[in-house]
């Protein structure tokens, strides 16, 4: 018997392409039936996405890309996450009075990083012009978009703040005084006019394509846009959640000493897939260390919405998020023990703590040589990561100010005719995360919240150093052949949703649409990647939508469960490639707004 489904899930042969905004997704097919390829979709699809979802990603933020060429025959990462600026010192935040880096303001930021990785990929792997990839954005910002109900509501909740303390936002995001309604034509002109001027700019330089988007990216990272960002910055202090306002340490020369770059994807092998990652300047080491804990239980004989499902999952999250507090951190800074963390014989050990009920301790593995820094860790989570109790959320927040409403991220996948797949995860720069700059038509990023301001952890703050952000594509590859592409939106989150899809797939055979309609769980019980860095020991939460019977076993074992309205848990999207060329594809309807195309 099929099972029942929000909606199909979409197959074709021609492309295929899945984001968190209907609009977006339509644009990246356009790109593809105008003779693109995958990575033309998707670098238009982000850009439109930084148009009509302002409250959780922009142009000021950042982006891990995992992809597969078909032409190269590799899979590899791009590196848009960029490092902590020159002057972003602990010294320098502690004389500014702060224990913790507040989750928005101008000393929040790191150099932004996704426009680069946009243009790196388009000028290596994709085949259209800056003009073709941008014109979209340019037209939803100037002649406008249909407004969210959630981003009207997050700027109507931030309206006396904005007045009051971020006047060149008030500008910006209340015309006429108020949040805009939902379902309005909401416009940006100011951005309509940096990407105008980013073309213009491209194609006086003459040339070919590649000199062109060499063209673009100097005048982002070196030229007006880099002017812009440097003056704004020097001349204006914010208030942040930390209840004072500071200026912020980025400059001119931080954008122009910086470049995207790649790097070859952090892999595992499971259920006749390997799986490709991020590396541990993110946190997509913790996908795979779940997997090498889970392969010792029969999932397979589980029910993929069942209690001993949910409850072998969570419990070794719960280890492998532990990990990534102890270990994770840039490896251009911090040696990370990955082989072992990967191997069997430290998986095999870390398993027998999975017990029948749930855990409330913090438990990261003590790997030899590494002892003190998991003791100066667990010191430091002890002293400032509170905790806190069910109710509460491990999303980016920002809580200390008048009528918080969140941040987050939003996702890209596309696949198309000639074998090329692609899986992103762009966020960072949204309304919330620091002041408009009105020239520019868009914010600065907020992740340098993620580093400790305390010295000698794997994410202590340094110049030049990567944060470990929280952003975490998946892409996985059948025999050298790329097969599924996906991610969601949530913080800590992310790879939580991402396991319940992939594992759902993998043991119970779901088609792409029924693993994700399925109810989702996760949990908070680590801390928080965000400030205030809060964690909720022994948390879960668990969408209505499981039986009755599930959840009253999740309490019996011990969980301090949380019960979620039904279709509030995550925003999961996806993409796969299967060895004969049919493309498959499928979108959340969680907040009906992700959608998937494919033909």
């Amino acid at each position: 018997m099929t099972m029942f489904t929000t909606r199909p899930e979409l197959l074709g042969t021609f492309g295929a392409v899945a984001s968190t905004h209907w609009l977006a997704t339509a644009v990246g097919m356009s790109m593809l039936e105008r003779g693109g390829n995958a990575f033309d979709a998707g670098i238009a699809t982000a850009f439109v996405l930084q148009v009509v979802e302002p409250h959780l990603v922009g142009p000021g933020g950042d982006v891990p890309i995992i992809f597969h060429s078909a032409k190269t025959g590799r899979t590899e990462v791009i590196t848009g996450q960029a490092p902590a600026p020159a002057g972003a010192t602990i010294e320098h935040y502690k004389r500014e009075g702060l224990t913790l880096i507040p989750g928005n303001g101008l000393l929040a930021t790191v150099i932004p990083g996704s426009f680069d990785a946009w243009m790196l990929l388009l000028r290596d792997h994709g085949t259209m012009s800056v003009r073709d990839v941008l014109e979209p954005a340019i037209y939803y910002a100037e002649k406008g978009h249909p407004v969210l109900p959630r981003v009207s509501a997050t700027i109507h909740g931030l309206k006396t703040f904005f007045e009051t303390e971020w006047p060149t936002s008030a500008a910006a995001f209340l015309p006429n005084g108020a949040a805009p309604e939902p379902w309005s034509l909401f416009k940006n002109p100011a951005l309509a006019a940096t990407w105008t001027r980013v073309i213009v700019e491209a194609e006086s330089a003459g040339g070919d394509r590649e000199r062109q988007i060499e063209a673009a990216r100097n005048a982002f990272y070196k030229g007006f846009v880099a002017e812009a960002i440097d003056g704004f910055v020097r001349k204006n202090e914010a208030m942040d959640e930390s209840g004072s306002r500071h200026k912020g340490v980025l400059t001119a020369a931080d954008l122009a000493g910086w470049q995207a770059g790649y790097e070859a994807p952090l892999t595992y092998d499971y259920g006749g897939q390997t799986v490709n990652k991020i590396g541990p300047w993110g946190q997509g080491p913790v996908f795979l260390q779940t997997l090498a804990l889970l392969k010792g239980f029969d999932l397979d004989a589980t029910d993929p919405s069942g209690a001993e499902f949910i409850h072998l999952v969570t419990e070794a999250m719960k280890l492998a998020f532990a990990d990534r507090e102890a270990y994770y951190g840039d490896p251009a800074f911090v040696d990370v023990p990955l082989e072992t963390l990967l191997s069997d014989a430290y998986n095999d050990e870390r398993r027998k703590l999975i017990a029948e009920t749930a855990s409330f301790d913090l438990r990261p593995g003590r790997i030899a040589g590494y002892e003190a820094q998991v003791d100066r860790v667990m010191a430091v989570l002890e002293r400032l990561s509170a905790k806190g109790s069910a109710g509460q959320s491990n999303e980016p927040t920002t809580a200390a100010m008048q009528s918080a409403r969140r941040g987050d991220t939003v996702h890209v996948d596309a696949a198309d005719r000639w074998g090329n797949v692609m899986a992103a995860m762009p966020s960072g720069g949204w309304l919330q995360s620091s002041p408009m700059i009105p020239e520019l038509g868009f914010m600065l990023n907020s992740r340098a919240q993620m580093f400790w301001l305390e010295p000698d952890l794997p994410t202590s703050l340094e110049p030049g150093k990567r944060p470990r952000t929280t952003l975490t594509p998946t892409l996985t590859t059948r025999d050298g052949k790329p097969h599924m592409a996906f991610g969601s939106p949530g913080g800590d989150q992310q790879e939580q949703w991402q396991l319940l899809l992939f594992l759902r797939k993998v043991h119970h055979k779901l088609n792409l649409q029924e693993a994700i309609d399925l109810p989702m769980s996760h949990t908070t019980h680590f801390p928080t990647s965000f400030y205030p860095r809060n964690r909720v020991p022994g948390h879960l939460i668990a969408e209505a939508n499981f039986a009755p019977a599930v959840l009253e076993e999740l309490r019996r074992r011990g969980h301090d469960l949380e019960v979620a309205p039904e279709w509030t848990v995550g925003r999961l999207v996806a993409v796969a490639r299967e060895a004969d060329g049919l493309l498959r594809a499928a979108a959340t309807p969680r907040l009906m707004q992700a959608y998937a195309i494919a033909r």
